[in-house]
């Protein structure tokens, strides 16, 4: 297994409007079980309630039954996370606190996230790496 991953929201969007970059390889790997994924109950509520918006399934060509669908196979490889501690507050979103109670939670190594700026100091002083989508990936293929 590769690392701990709690993949932000928005990996999950770019992963569903793009088949070629890295957020989508994740997703594949995390499918294929090579990268063990983490997620909450809170986390994939957001990922549906994200995913099913007008504008990202026109965007990705998805009906809302797809990405039901897509969630379903999601939930059968991740590693669920109990929330069993509210580190609150520490960001200003409280989107962005969700991703890094499930990172903390966890014990995740890595938090992947387009929003690195936003998160990668909080998520410091639980010892968790914030990283983009293809800063991962290439660290996962170098290893």
């Amino acid at each position: 297994m590769f690392v701990r991953l709690v993949l932000d929201t928005d990996i999950l969007v770019a992963a569903l409007r793009s088949d070629s970059g890295a957020s989508r390889q994740l997703l594949l790997l995390a499918f294929d079980r090579k990268i063990e994924l983490l997620v909450s109950v809170p986390l994939m509520v957001e990922y549906e309630a994200v995913l099913t918006r007008t504008d990202h399934l026109e965007v990705s060509g998805l009906s809302e039954n797809d990405v039901a669908e897509i969630l379903d196979a999601l939930a059968s490889v991740i590693t669920p996370v109990r929330l069993r501690f509210l580190w609150r507050p520490k960001l200003t979103d409280p989107a962005d606190e969700m991703v890094l109670e499930t990172a903390i939670n966890g014990a995740a190594d890595m938090l992947v996230t387009f929003n690195v700026r936003h998160l990668a100091t909080a998520a410091a002083e639980f010892g968790i790496r914030v990283m983009r989508p293809g800063d991962t990936l290439k660290e996962y293929r170098r290893r």
